[in-house]
């Protein structure tokens, strides 16, 4: 096994990664092999198996991270960070992370110092006891300004000025532009947001793809590796060639960032996603983006496919792990599009609902994985299939 250095000091420990120690090229290696062999193991034939694209950055690529407060031994020192492997309970703290740049570590560091130095404890998820839960850091990769979202429950009160006032005058490579305080009293071990109080400044950020700017707002799911997206869109793009006079359905839409960066010069985009506040970020950028050809419907896929009476030439589906339910696969199915681009960050259930297009008269005549999350086991793989 080909060795490269190992970069982060948590890394023993943490279980945020768990490929630093295997050479980068290596890694592309594995991951495009496993996404292969799921495809011969479901027998779906393939015209052409593209090689692995990798990820422009490899170290400090991720915009979005979610930090979770705990300890390592009971009433031990609190910790801010990431559940060592196989410790869904113990959290070490990982501010020398190598997954994100230098101001993510700086907010990590002040936060957990400030905090040991104050009367408050973690959430115990058994007992239901506890003020500190998490705290999710997002940072626009190309405009650089940084979204601070510290996850509390409500039983215990206090004063943020002083802590609001150190985050401010960090010396960040970006720029802070807002830090929020999220109120979760929900038992689950989940970022649920019941109230959201904003402390500094505005309780969303802007990100780039593509050139076409996005707004996001603290709960609304984004590309977690910026640049990585672009390679992955530059891949769909590649796919769709001419979409001038084109009708295409954006399925799992999210914020509607594949239908902005890379449709926009179709005929019709309609976008259908779950999260209202994905929907409403959505409908926003494009009219941030002078968009006037996209419509975005909130609601699941498998009660809203019926309401679309328009005959779709391309349908897109960026569904989450599960991948799609059966019902709403079988409607999609029914549209008869010409072209389906299947878009998975879980390869598994990709062959799963692969089998079942593939035998509708769909080819798949491109299959492109792209290394999104490098050092973990994740990958993304876009699918262009066509009717015959």
């Amino acid at each position: 096994m080909n060795q490269t250095k190992q970069i982060c000091n948590h890394y023993e420990m943490c279980g945020g990664c768990n490929k630093q120690d295997i050479n980068y090229k290596e890694q592309l290696q594995q991951k495009e092999e496993m996404v292969k062999d799921l495809f011969t193991k479901a027998e779906i034939d393939v015209e052409e198996f593209l090689n692995i694209k990798p990820s422009p950055n490899i170290f400090e690529y991720r915009n979005n991270m979610e930090f979770s407060f705990g300890d390592l031994e009971k009433d031990g020192e609190l910790q801010l960070g990431m559940h060592p492997r196989g410790m869904r309970y113990d959290v070490v703290t990982v501010d020398a992370c190598q997954l994100v740049d230098n101001d993510f570590r700086i907010i990590i560091k002040t936060i957990i110092d400030y905090f040991r130095n104050q009367p408050f404890r973690k959430y115990h998820i058994k007992l239901e006891e506890g003020f500190l839960r998490n705290l999710i850091v997002r940072k626009g990769l190309h405009t650089g300004e940084i979204l601070i979202n510290l996850v509390t429950t409500t039983q215990q009160q206090h004063d943020f000025t002083d802590l609001t006032e150190e985050l401010k005058n960090l010396d960040y490579q970006g720029e802070l532009v807002g830090f929020l305080q999220t109120l979760n009293d929900n038992h689950a071990d989940v970022v649920q947001c019941d109230e959201l109080i904003t402390h500094y400044g505005r309780d969303y950020f802007f990100e780039e793809l593509l050139g076409i700017k996005f707004k996001v707002k603290p709960f609304s799911f984004f590309q977690p590796n910026t640049t990585g997206a672009e390679v992955l869109y530059e891949t769909i793009k590649d796919y769709l060639g001419d979409a001038d006079n084109k009708i295409i359905y954006d399925l799992y839409c999210g914020t509607g960032t594949i239908a902005q960066s890379v449709v926009s010069e179709a005929k019709k985009v309609i976008g259908i996603e779950l999260m209202e506040e994905a929907v409403e970020m959505a409908r926003e950028n494009a009219k941030l983006n002078n968009l006037d050809n996209c419509q975005f419907i909130a609601g699941d896929v498998l009660e809203k496919v019926d309401k679309l009476d328009q005959t779709p030439d391309v349908i897109i589906v960026d569904p989450p792990r599960p991948g799609i339910h059966p019902d709403a696969l079988q409607k999609i199915i029914a549209f008869d599009a010409k072209e389906i681009i299947y878009v998975s960050c879980n390869p598994k259930t990709l062959v799963r609902d692969l089998k079942e297009i593939t035998t509708k008269g769909y080819t798949a005549k491109k299959v492109q994985p792209v290394d999104m999350f490098p050092h973990t086991n994740h990958v993304e793989t876009s699918v262009h299939l066509v009717k015959e």
